[in-house]
């Protein structure tokens, strides 16, 4: 084996350099085009997923709201009732949408409407993305109340049971049914269409 003395070292390694010392006009261009490629097809992928998880994320709201209403009537021995509201301050009765926010209170007149001189406001829930629909049947369209048993029931002393079908902008079986059973307790089932 050859030893190299110090002057032809240096010249080989000058030579090594300046063969890989950077990236070529060619292999830019193509490493670009190939990034931009998979941008491309991954940015819907992640819209899709950013939706999915707003969608997620209004319904766990909705579904902590009454947990947290059935928890506290059974706590303090009175019927506590959750209903969509505009303002923070009183119930909405028209419609079945609880897009825009919805108020927790002690019920004590039984009638699923916050009176503020005798009724105590426990939470209010605002809705901060618009392009969610929230559209309940007609048994839970403008409130759900809970007894101090922990059970739902309607304003006229019936069991109160529905669907909460929660969907956005999107077409297809994107959609989340919100289930209120007769005993109170809620179930959240996902795929469902949506319009």
């Amino acid at each position: 084996m050859r030893l190299l003395n110090k002057t032809d070292y240096l010249k080989n390694m000058r030579n090594k350099t300046k063969m890989s010392a950077g990236f070529t006009l060619l292999e830019l261009m193509l490493v670009i085009g190939i990034a931009g490629v998979i941008l491309t097809m991954g940015i819907p992928s992640f819209m899709d997923s950013v939706k999915s998880n707003r969608l997620t994320t209004r319904t766990n709201e909705l579904v902590t709201a009454f947990n947290f209403a059935r928890s506290e009537s059974i706590k303090r021995g009175v019927r506590i009732t959750v209903c969509k509201s505009t303002n923070g301050s009183s119930c909405l009765t028209s419609g079945s949408n609880w897009t825009e926010e919805w108020i927790v209170f002690t019920d004590q007149n039984n009638n699923a409407a916050y009176d503020s001189a005798s009724e105590t406001l426990l939470r209010v829930q605002a809705n901060p993305a618009s392009n969610i629909t929230m559209n309940g049947t007609t048994n839970i369209a403008n409130y759900v109340s809970y007894m101090p048993t922990g059970r739902s029931q309607l304003i006229a002393g019936g069991a109160q049971a529905g669907t909460i079908k929660v969907c956005d902008d999107r077409t297809g079986n994107v959609g989340i049914n919100l289930t209120l059973n007769t005993v109170g307790r809620v179930n959240t089932n996902r795929s469902f269409a949506c319009p």
